[in-house]
């Protein structure tokens, strides 16, 4: 059963008010962690294991909660197919894919433009 939506006239959007829900969206995608497990799922549906070996640094228990949130905010699907042990997939859904556009944007901004940025400490 699909989640209820959001409705916001378009009047009343204004990310720089705090009391705005689409802050909680930006807060959600603009997150280092949730805007890589989406992009790792870019070319199709992915094991938790694959996500972890691509997403390096990630604990388990981070990338179970970030993906948690993904899922609840319907930008992935996850899939459990029956076997011993089980196997579970994540793959974006139409959401998830059109969120990949402007975050794959930033992510080879960052990496184009990484020599142009002090040096980190």
């Amino acid at each position: 059963m699909a989640m209820p939506r959001i409705r916001i006239p378009a009047s009343a959007r204004n990310i720089y008010s705090a009391s705005c829900p689409c802050r909680l969206i930006l807060d959600l995608l603009a997150d280092k962690w949730s805007a890589l497990a989406l992009a790792a799922l870019e070319d199709g549906p992915v094991r938790f294991g694959a996500i972890k070996t691509r997403l390096e640094g990630i604990s388990p228990k981070v990338l179970t909660a970030v993906l948690r949130r993904l899922e609840e905010h319907e930008l992935i699907t996850r899939t459990v197919y029956p076997a011993v042990p089980l196997h579970v997939e994540y793959e974006l859904t139409d959401l998830g894919r059109d969120a990949c556009v402007p975050l794959g944007a930033l992510l080879y901004w960052v990496e184009d433009n990484i020599e142009r940025f002090p040096a980190l400490p």
